[in-house]
């Protein structure tokens, strides 16, 4: 999707290809949750997996917030 969101024809589109890569992040981070509390994950490699989700979380929230108030 980030690709997708590099090659937007406008504006809005890059918001709209940006929003989507977040709701998969916020997906595959409930997903991750998941295999963690059916303990396919070990706790260690859960915290470390989730910081980084958490982390593109915010990024991309943060890109949408900026790009939409440019607009």
């Amino acid at each position: 999707m980030l690709l997708e969101a590099e090659q937007a024809e406008c504006k809005a589109d890059f918001v709209h290809q940006i929003a989507i890569a977040l709701k998969e992040t916020n997906e595959t981070d409930y997903r991750l949750e998941l295999l963690h509390q059916s303990e396919f994950v070990t706790d260690k490699s859960f915290e470390s997996i989730q910081q980084d989700s958490e982390f593109l979380i915010k990024l991309l929230v943060a890109i949408v917030k900026t790009s939409l108030s440019r607009q």
